[in-house]
């Protein structure tokens, strides 16, 4: 069972994923509706993926990843999902620990097939 965490601030995207999410086999899905949240959960549960916001109120996405142990970094793909589109954006979310980045607006099919891949390939590294 692969445990993917969805962090992202906005309520209707956080469903929007869940809901694409869902219908994966062997998928178990939480949510975390800001960057404080997920480093609760991170600390309490092991996830194989999170899938976090970069701009968020109380805590970006890219604060959240400066909190995160390099260990937790290592173990956990962390997907970068984000309005946030440049390439120095990208760079500086992949320096911080993101393994994976994509931009919003995203088809919802397109999102789950990047996170079929991720953990198809992180089974046996996780």
């Amino acid at each position: 069972m692969h445990k993917v965490l969805v962090v992202d601030d906005e309520e209707i995207l956080r469903m929007l994923i869940v809901d694409t999410l869902e219908d994966l086999e062997g998928v178990e899905l939480r949510t975390a509706e800001n960057g404080r949240d997920a480093l609760d959960l991170l600390a309490a549960e092991r996830f194989d993926l999170v899938i976090l916001d970069y701009m968020m109120p109380l805590m970006t996405g890219i604060e959240v990843l400066g909190e995160l142990g390099d260990e937790l970094k290592q173990k956990t793909a962390i997907l970068m999902l984000t309005a946030k589109a440049q390439e120095a954006d990208r760079n500086k979310a992949l320096a911080a620990g993101a393994r994976f980045f994509m931009a919003k607006p995203f088809s919802p099919m397109e999102l789950m097939h990047v996170v079929e891949g991720i953990l198809s390939d992180s089974g046996s590294n996780l």
